[in-house]
Protein backbone atom coordinates (compact mmCIF):
# COMPACT_ATOMS: atom_id res chain seq x y z
CA UNK A 1 0.00 0.00 0.00
CA UNK A 2 0.93 3.38 -0.44
CA UNK A 3 1.09 5.16 2.60
CA UNK A 4 2.24 7.87 4.65
CA UNK A 5 3.75 7.86 8.58
CA UNK A 6 2.98 10.45 10.72
CA UNK A 7 4.78 9.99 14.23
CA UNK A 8 7.93 11.77 16.56
CA UNK A 9 8.81 9.87 19.92
CA UNK A 10 10.96 6.40 19.91
CA UNK A 11 7.43 4.48 20.63
CA UNK A 12 6.99 5.17 17.16
CA UNK A 13 10.36 4.01 15.82
CA UNK A 14 9.83 0.56 15.52
CA UNK A 15 6.21 0.62 14.03
CA UNK A 16 7.88 3.22 10.92
CA UNK A 17 10.86 0.03 10.83
CA UNK A 18 8.30 -2.76 10.61
CA UNK A 19 6.03 -0.89 8.16
CA UNK A 20 9.46 -0.44 5.69
CA UNK A 21 10.16 -3.83 6.43
CA UNK A 22 7.37 -5.17 5.11
CA UNK A 23 7.18 -3.31 1.62
CA UNK A 24 5.10 -0.47 2.13
CA UNK A 25 5.75 2.16 -0.05
CA UNK A 26 5.91 5.08 2.28
CA UNK A 27 5.53 8.21 0.57
CA UNK A 28 6.95 10.53 3.50
CA UNK A 29 6.98 10.51 6.74
CA UNK A 30 5.99 13.24 9.39
CA UNK A 31 6.98 14.29 12.10
CA UNK A 32 7.58 17.60 14.77
CA UNK A 33 10.35 19.68 13.59
CA UNK A 34 13.76 19.72 15.43
CA UNK A 35 13.98 20.94 18.90
CA UNK A 36 17.16 22.63 20.53
CA UNK A 37 18.04 19.90 22.99
CA UNK A 38 21.25 19.89 25.61
CA UNK A 39 23.47 22.22 27.23
CA UNK A 40 24.57 23.52 24.09
CA UNK A 41 20.98 23.92 22.88
CA UNK A 42 21.35 22.40 19.30
CA UNK A 43 18.85 21.35 16.80
CA UNK A 44 18.09 17.78 17.62
CA UNK A 45 15.90 15.45 15.03
CA UNK A 46 13.57 13.42 16.37
CA UNK A 47 14.09 9.45 16.49
CA UNK A 48 11.38 8.97 13.73
CA UNK A 49 13.25 11.21 11.66
CA UNK A 50 16.50 10.05 11.99
CA UNK A 51 15.31 6.54 11.45
CA UNK A 52 13.76 7.69 8.04
CA UNK A 53 16.55 9.50 6.69
CA UNK A 54 18.50 5.99 7.33
CA UNK A 55 15.67 4.53 5.11
CA UNK A 56 15.93 6.95 2.46
CA UNK A 57 12.40 8.57 2.96
CA UNK A 58 11.63 11.95 2.22
CA UNK A 59 10.92 13.65 5.50
CA UNK A 60 8.28 16.65 6.39
CA UNK A 61 7.75 18.61 10.04
CA UNK A 62 5.41 21.04 9.25
CA UNK A 63 4.59 23.21 11.92
CA UNK A 64 0.96 22.69 11.76
CA UNK A 65 -1.05 20.44 9.42
CA UNK A 66 -3.85 22.83 9.31
CA UNK A 67 -1.77 25.15 6.86
CA UNK A 68 -3.85 24.99 3.49
CA UNK A 69 -0.46 24.33 1.93
CA UNK A 70 0.43 21.56 4.03
CA UNK A 71 -3.36 19.97 3.67
CA UNK A 72 -2.87 20.31 -0.39
CA UNK A 73 0.84 18.70 -0.13
CA UNK A 74 -1.13 16.13 1.68
CA UNK A 75 -3.17 15.36 -0.48
CA UNK A 76 -0.71 15.42 -3.85
CA UNK A 77 0.46 12.04 -2.49
CA UNK A 78 -2.28 10.09 -3.84
CA UNK A 79 -2.42 8.35 -0.33
CA UNK A 80 -4.26 4.72 0.33
CA UNK A 81 -3.80 5.11 3.89
CA UNK A 82 -1.94 6.58 6.48
CA UNK A 83 -0.43 5.28 9.55
CA UNK A 84 0.23 7.83 12.72
CA UNK A 85 1.84 6.84 16.03
CA UNK A 86 2.31 9.58 18.86
CA UNK A 87 2.80 12.41 16.46
CA UNK A 88 2.26 15.35 18.44
CA UNK A 89 -0.16 17.19 16.12
CA UNK A 90 -4.39 17.36 16.13
CA UNK A 91 -5.09 16.56 12.76
CA UNK A 92 -7.93 18.33 10.78
CA UNK A 93 -10.39 16.68 9.16
CA UNK A 94 -8.91 16.97 5.24
CA UNK A 95 -6.25 15.49 6.25
CA UNK A 96 -8.25 12.42 7.93
CA UNK A 97 -10.03 12.10 4.89
CA UNK A 98 -6.96 12.61 2.34
CA UNK A 99 -6.19 9.25 2.33
CA UNK A 100 -8.38 6.66 0.42
CA UNK A 101 -9.26 4.18 3.16
CA UNK A 102 -8.05 6.79 6.16
CA UNK A 103 -6.03 7.66 8.58
CA UNK A 104 -4.61 4.87 11.68
CA UNK A 105 -4.01 5.46 15.00
CA UNK A 106 -1.87 3.20 17.17
CA UNK A 107 -2.97 4.61 20.36
CA UNK A 108 -1.09 3.45 23.99
CA UNK A 109 -4.42 2.24 26.12
CA UNK A 110 -7.28 0.03 25.77
CA UNK A 111 -9.79 2.56 25.10
CA UNK A 112 -12.01 4.32 25.68
CA UNK A 113 -9.74 4.29 29.06
CA UNK A 114 -7.13 6.87 28.71
CA UNK A 115 -7.61 8.68 25.67
CA UNK A 116 -5.10 11.72 25.02
CA UNK A 117 -1.81 12.55 25.85
CA UNK A 118 -0.39 10.62 28.36
CA UNK A 119 -1.97 6.93 29.03
CA UNK A 120 1.09 5.40 29.43
CA UNK A 121 1.94 7.51 32.68
CA UNK A 122 -1.88 7.72 33.44
CA UNK A 123 -2.65 4.34 33.68
CA UNK A 124 0.83 3.34 36.19
CA UNK A 125 -0.42 6.48 38.22
CA UNK A 126 -4.23 5.26 38.66
CA UNK A 127 -2.66 1.61 39.68
CA UNK A 128 -4.18 -0.52 36.57
CA UNK A 129 -3.51 -3.64 35.77
CA UNK A 130 -3.67 -4.25 32.89
CA UNK A 131 -3.38 -1.46 29.14
CA UNK A 132 -2.46 -2.59 25.61
CA UNK A 133 -2.51 -1.10 22.37
CA UNK A 134 -5.54 -0.06 19.90
CA UNK A 135 -5.26 0.51 16.47
CA UNK A 136 -7.85 2.55 15.93
CA UNK A 137 -9.63 4.53 12.25
CA UNK A 138 -9.49 8.00 13.55
CA UNK A 139 -12.11 10.97 13.51
CA UNK A 140 -11.70 14.14 14.48
CA UNK A 141 -12.93 13.16 18.00
CA UNK A 142 -10.03 12.87 20.24
CA UNK A 143 -9.05 9.36 20.11
CA UNK A 144 -12.72 8.54 19.60
CA UNK A 145 -12.65 6.55 16.52
CA UNK A 146 -13.49 3.02 15.77
CA UNK A 147 -11.09 -0.15 16.54
CA UNK A 148 -9.33 -2.54 14.62
CA UNK A 149 -7.50 -4.29 16.53
CA UNK A 150 -6.32 -4.47 20.08
CA UNK A 151 -3.92 -6.39 21.93
CA UNK A 152 -3.37 -6.22 25.63
CA UNK A 153 -0.77 -5.83 28.18
CA UNK A 154 -0.12 -6.54 31.98
CA UNK A 155 1.26 -3.87 33.88
CA UNK A 156 3.74 -5.43 36.76
CA UNK A 157 3.67 -3.82 39.87
CA UNK A 158 7.25 -2.83 39.58
CA UNK A 159 6.72 -1.37 36.30
CA UNK A 160 7.62 2.64 35.93
CA UNK A 161 6.52 4.48 32.79
CA UNK A 162 10.01 3.85 31.00
CA UNK A 163 9.32 0.19 31.12
CA UNK A 164 5.42 -0.14 30.57
CA UNK A 165 6.25 1.79 26.99
CA UNK A 166 9.03 -0.45 26.27
CA UNK A 167 6.66 -3.48 26.92
CA UNK A 168 3.73 -1.07 24.82
CA UNK A 169 6.26 -0.15 22.20
CA UNK A 170 7.13 -4.22 21.45
CA UNK A 171 3.98 -4.82 21.28
CA UNK A 172 2.57 -2.24 18.68
CA UNK A 173 5.23 -2.24 16.30
CA UNK A 174 4.13 -5.74 14.20
CA UNK A 175 0.50 -4.41 14.54
CA UNK A 176 -0.01 -1.72 12.03
CA UNK A 177 1.26 -4.06 9.17
CA UNK A 178 -1.18 -6.91 10.74
CA UNK A 179 -4.24 -3.88 10.10
CA UNK A 180 -2.85 -3.20 7.16
CA UNK A 181 -2.94 -6.42 5.74
CA UNK A 182 -6.49 -6.93 6.74
CA UNK A 183 -7.61 -3.49 5.00
CA UNK A 184 -5.95 -4.55 2.06
CA UNK A 185 -7.54 -7.80 1.91
CA UNK A 186 -10.86 -5.96 3.37
CA UNK A 187 -11.17 -8.65 6.21
CA UNK A 188 -10.52 -5.62 8.69
CA UNK A 189 -13.56 -5.05 11.00
CA UNK A 190 -14.21 -1.90 12.94
CA UNK A 191 -15.88 -2.17 16.48
CA UNK A 192 -17.22 1.55 17.86
CA UNK A 193 -15.70 2.24 21.44
CA UNK A 194 -18.12 1.69 24.35
CA UNK A 195 -19.43 4.74 25.49
CA UNK A 196 -19.07 3.92 29.16
CA UNK A 197 -15.85 4.52 30.74
CA UNK A 198 -14.27 6.77 29.66
CA UNK A 199 -11.21 8.90 30.63
CA UNK A 200 -8.74 11.34 29.98
CA UNK A 201 -4.65 11.08 30.20
CA UNK A 202 -4.10 14.52 30.28
CA UNK A 203 -0.16 15.86 29.53
CA UNK A 204 1.95 15.77 32.38
CA UNK A 205 2.55 19.41 33.99
CA UNK A 206 5.15 20.02 35.76
CA UNK A 207 3.26 20.95 38.69
CA UNK A 208 2.12 17.72 39.54
CA UNK A 209 5.33 15.95 39.39
CA UNK A 210 6.75 16.73 43.00
CA UNK A 211 5.59 14.20 45.65
CA UNK A 212 3.29 14.52 48.44
CA UNK A 213 3.97 12.64 51.65
CA UNK A 214 1.21 13.11 53.14
CA UNK A 215 -0.39 10.37 50.57
CA UNK A 216 -1.34 6.83 51.30
CA UNK A 217 2.23 5.20 50.61
CA UNK A 218 0.30 3.06 46.97
CA UNK A 219 -0.26 6.27 45.53
CA UNK A 220 2.92 7.53 46.30
CA UNK A 221 4.67 4.47 45.06
CA UNK A 222 2.51 4.51 41.67
CA UNK A 223 3.26 8.28 41.53
CA UNK A 224 6.56 7.82 41.25
CA UNK A 225 6.67 4.83 38.71
CA UNK A 226 4.04 6.37 36.57
CA UNK A 227 6.54 9.71 35.87
CA UNK A 228 9.71 7.36 35.81
CA UNK A 229 11.86 8.34 33.70
CA UNK A 230 10.82 11.70 32.94
CA UNK A 231 9.77 14.19 34.02
CA UNK A 232 10.55 12.02 36.92
CA UNK A 233 8.41 12.71 40.60
CA UNK A 234 10.79 14.81 43.12
CA UNK A 235 11.53 15.54 46.24
CA UNK A 236 13.44 18.62 48.47
CA UNK A 237 16.62 17.30 49.78
CA UNK A 238 18.91 19.05 52.11
CA UNK A 239 19.38 23.04 51.44
CA UNK A 240 16.36 22.48 48.88
CA UNK A 241 18.05 20.56 46.01
CA UNK A 242 16.02 18.79 43.92
CA UNK A 243 16.06 15.35 44.38
CA UNK A 244 14.21 12.54 41.69
CA UNK A 245 12.74 9.56 42.97
CA UNK A 246 12.44 7.19 39.57
CA UNK A 247 11.58 3.35 41.24
CA UNK A 248 10.10 2.75 44.71
CA UNK A 249 8.50 0.00 46.47
CA UNK A 250 5.32 0.87 49.02
CA UNK A 251 6.45 -0.90 52.26
CA UNK A 252 5.13 -1.16 56.13
CA UNK A 253 6.32 1.69 58.34
CA UNK A 254 4.50 4.79 59.96
CA UNK A 255 5.89 8.68 60.93
CA UNK A 256 5.34 12.00 60.14
CA UNK A 257 4.74 12.51 56.57
CA UNK A 258 8.30 12.73 54.55
CA UNK A 259 10.34 11.67 57.35
CA UNK A 260 12.87 9.09 56.91
CA UNK A 261 12.68 6.08 58.76
CA UNK A 262 15.76 4.00 58.21
CA UNK A 263 19.51 4.34 56.74
CA UNK A 264 18.39 2.83 53.41
CA UNK A 265 15.35 5.76 52.53
CA UNK A 266 12.57 3.83 53.43
CA UNK A 267 9.99 7.23 54.05
CA UNK A 268 6.62 7.55 55.87
CA UNK A 269 3.62 8.70 53.97
CA UNK A 270 0.15 9.40 54.84
CA UNK A 271 -0.20 5.82 55.34
CA UNK A 272 2.29 3.29 55.09
CA UNK A 273 5.72 4.12 53.35
CA UNK A 274 7.72 3.47 50.40
CA UNK A 275 11.30 2.35 49.78
CA UNK A 276 13.24 4.73 47.38
CA UNK A 277 15.14 2.67 45.13
CA UNK A 278 16.58 4.84 42.60
CA UNK A 279 17.21 8.23 42.23
CA UNK A 280 19.07 11.24 40.79
CA UNK A 281 20.55 14.35 42.01
CA UNK A 282 20.39 17.40 39.98
CA UNK A 283 22.53 17.68 37.05
CA UNK A 284 23.70 14.38 37.85
CA UNK A 285 22.99 11.09 36.45
CA UNK A 286 20.30 8.14 38.00
CA UNK A 287 21.96 6.25 41.08
CA UNK A 288 20.64 2.97 42.93
CA UNK A 289 19.83 4.22 46.18
CA UNK A 290 22.99 2.59 47.83
CA UNK A 291 25.62 4.34 45.64
CA UNK A 292 23.42 7.64 45.66
CA UNK A 293 23.89 7.50 49.58
CA UNK A 294 27.32 6.96 49.69
CA UNK A 295 27.46 10.26 48.17
CA UNK A 296 24.47 12.31 49.50
CA UNK A 297 24.11 10.47 53.01
CA UNK A 298 19.94 11.20 54.29
CA UNK A 299 19.83 9.70 57.67
CA UNK A 300 17.21 8.01 59.73
CA UNK A 301 15.33 11.07 61.05
CA UNK A 302 15.37 13.37 58.66
CA UNK A 303 12.82 15.33 56.64
CA UNK A 304 12.00 15.71 53.17
CA UNK A 305 10.59 17.84 51.32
Amino acid sequence: MRIAFMGTPPFAVRVLAELAAAGHEIAAVYTQPPARRGRGMELSLTPVAILAKQLGLEVRSPASMRDPAEVEAFRALDLDAAVVVAYGQILPREILEAPRLGCFNLHASLLPRWRGAAPIQRAVMAGDKVTGVQVMHMTEGLDEGPVLLTEAVAIAPDDTAGSLHDKLMLTAAPMAVRVLAAIERGTAAEIPQSEAGVTYAKKISSAEARIDWSRPAAEVDRHIRGLSPFPGAWFAGEGGVRIKALLSRAEDGSGAPGEVLDDALLVACGEGAVRLLRLQREGKGPQAADEFLRGHPIPAGAGLG
